[in-house]
């Protein structure tokens, strides 16, 4: 469902055994609504049971249950969610409202264990956070099919350049054949005065000419047809010596690739195990992900259920006592400042576990691009050797048909020989001469008959040349084409990255501005280029840094870092990159709801400012504050007082 299409529509949440809600059912308007109240009242609970129904794998179930339960209903639909404790961790199911969450786990769900928030509490490079959301593997896989796209429009451009570079020796072979073409003619046609001029001259008969003309003309036909043959023999044997040639370099070829070294086969099952490693360590990550998040939870009393009003009845009272508190795993008492350190050296084993996904991602990424040389290497050696099969047959074929066209020539000259002689048999006046004549032009005209041919091809040849070198020039646009689409989509990410940049800054003075802090004068995002280890090749990968502009009483401005803010600045400074990323990438386009938590670093008049600012944006906006944090927002927009 759309999210524009939502307004104007109550949506009920009815809960079950998230956080700390053991049961409740709550109906929220359209626009702002406020949860006021103290610590450990479900409050935050109640904003992860949303989550949950929106498609956050976030929440946490309660403690002492196996399974718990959201429903979402908005308007007439009903978006369903249930967490069911399997394995040491808790399984998802059901039908959510989104079916990728990141987009909102990111930039709309904004709890205190926010990680957008939390990036920048830590200094963590920010460009994951910024760039998550935007895909860029569809960039990638077109530039992929560009650039093969581009390199069969090279092969077709050397090859038209080639047919290019042999035009002018057709050309000058045409000339060279029209010559000799010529000169054979006028040959041929002083032959035949001469013939004509003795046959005028002499007292022949019409027999004895009429029999000299036959006898010649069969020795002109077979001595055409021996001319063919030659002419076929010399073209098998130049295939022959090509086709041997070929067979010779595809064996050198087959015999150089025996061993591709790696079997694709053996590399898809590291890879594989890979993947499976990369699906341990993701539920590795979900673990401590919930587990952070639930101890965080108690630590904050949130994570216990009220079922009473009487602060004698409160068990968080009972437990979170002094600097000491009740373990809820082992039930000890131990020092709070221990828990967190644990909490401490958990965070620190997740980011550990996401720097050895990343290695993962990167040694699968490597060995995917390896096994697919290897298999395009396996293909062109099974081509290869499918075509040494090919040439040794044609290299048989080519034999026998030079053996037979050798039998036919031997054939042909001697039915030659036989026709001559029996020309020169035949008995005219002025024998010898006439024969020499006529002997002659038997043999211009079989000259002039291959020329003719010769012509043919030739011309048939640059026509064809001509034809396809007029391809060339739209492949050369098509080629710049093709480039200028690769450079677009190469440099597209860094353009992506620089809005991106761009846009976070606008936004986050926009924030400042709302908010109004003397001393916070400015918070920015640098793009810079850095060189890192990734498998085994250095790569360039950008970073996100952020910086700080604050200013003395005086009004002298100077650059600080997130490390030297004191902790209410850092969670004003996660909060106001948080929420640029809701405005940058959109946010309310596709998720209705925003939910904010933990704002007590920020004022109730600033708090206030940033729920009006939003509330344009959302169509449902659900913000836990402190009851005196809500003072400034009472009477303007529903509250919910309690949840049990």
């Amino acid at each position: 469902m759309p999210s524009q299409q939502l307004v104007e529509q109550d949506v009920e949440v009815s809960v079950e055994n998230i956080g700390g809600i053991s049961e409740a059912t709550v109906s929220l308007s359209p626009g702002v609504t406020v949860l006021p109240g103290r610590n450990a009242t479900n409050r935050t609970s109640f904003l992860q049971s949303i989550m949950a129904g929106l498609g956050s794998e976030k929440p946490s179930l309660k403690a002492d249950a196996d399974e718990g339960h959201v429903e979402l209903t908005i308007g007439e639909e009903t978006y369903t969610r249930t967490l069911k404790r399997r394995g040491g961790t808790v399984v998802f199911d059901g039908n959510p409202y989104l079916d990728d969450p990141e987009l909102a786990d990111l930039f709309a769900f904004l709890l205190e264990n926010n990680e957008a928030r939390l990036a920048v509490a830590r200094s963590d490079d920010l460009r994951d956070i910024i760039m998550r959301p935007i895909d860029t593997d569809e960039i990638d896989a077109e530039i992929e099919a560009k650039k093969r796209e581009r390199s069969a429009v090279d092969d077709e451009i050397n090859r038209l350049e080639r047919l290019e570079s042999e035009l002018p020796k057709l050309e000058s072979k045409r000339a060279e054949i029209k010559n000799e073409l010529g000169d054979a003619r006028e040959e041929r046609d002083e032959l035949e005065a001469e013939i004509e001029a003795l046959e005028t001259g002499v007292n022949e008969s019409k027999d004895k000419k009429a029999e000299l003309e036959e006898a010649f003309g069969k020795v002109r036909e077979t001595r055409s047809t021996l001319d063919d043959l030659q002419f076929d023999l010399r073209t098998e044997r130049t295939s022959l010596s090509e086709l041997e040639s070929e067979h010779d370099e595809l064996e050198a070829t087959l015999k150089e690739a025996d061993d591709l070294g790696e079997s694709p086969e053996r590399l898809g099952g590291r890879i594989e195990e890979l993947r499976n490693r990369k699906q341990s360590i993701n539920e590795r990550l979900n673990q401590l992900g919930s587990i952070i998040s639930f101890n965080e939870e108690m630590l904050d009393g949130e994570g216990i259920a009220l079922e009473t009003d009487s602060q004698a009845d409160d068990p968080t009272a009972e437990l979170m006592a002094g600097d000491r508190t009740t373990c809820w795993t082992c039930g000890s008492t131990v020092e709070t400042d221990s828990i967190e350190d644990t909490l401490a050296q958990l965070r620190d084993l997740r980011r550990e576990t996401l720097t050895e996904r990343n290695e993962v991602d990167s040694e699968i990424s490597e060995l995917v691009d390896r096994r697919s040389t290897l298999r395009n290497r396996r293909n062109e050696i099974d081509r290869a050797q499918r075509r040494l099969e090919t040439v040794a047959s044609k290299i048989e074929q080519g034999k026998a048909r030079i053996e037979d066209l050798e039998t036919q020539i031997e054939e042909t000259e001697a039915e030659l020989e036989e026709l001559e002689a029996a020309a020169e048999a035949v008995e005219t006046d002025d024998h010898d001469k006439a024969l020499s004549l006529h002997k002659e032009r038997n043999r211009v005209d079989v000259r002039i008959d291959r020329l003719e041919s010769d012509l043919t091809a030739v011309e048939s040849d640059i026509d064809d040349h001509e034809d396809r070198i007029s391809q060339k020039e739209t492949l050369v646009e098509k080629r710049d084409t093709l480039a200028d689409r690769i450079a677009e989509l190469r440099t597209r990410v860094d353009r992506i990255e620089e809005n991106a940049v761009e846009a976070f800054n606008d936004h986050m003075e926009t924030m400042l501005d709302i908010l109004d802090y003397e001393n916070l004068d400015r918070i920015w995002i640098e793009r810079r280029e850095t060189t890192v280890r990734e498998g085994r090749k250095n790569v360039i990968q950008t970073r996100f840094d952020l910086h700080i502009v604050r200013s003395t009483p005086e009004g002298r401005a100077y650059e600080d870092t997130i490390d030297h803010l004191s902790e209410s600045e850092r969670e004003v400074t996660g909060l106001v990159f948080a929420l640029a990323g809701y405005l940058v990438h959109e946010v309310h386009e596709t998720v209705p709801f925003m939910i904010l938590d933990s704002l007590e670093a920020i004022d109730a008049e600033r708090i206030a400012r940033i729920v009006g600012y939003f509330g344009e944006y959302a169509d449902y906006l659900v913000v836990a504050l402190l009851p005196e944090d809500a003072e400034p927002l009472a009477g303007e927009h529903p509250r919910v007082e309690a949840i049990e």
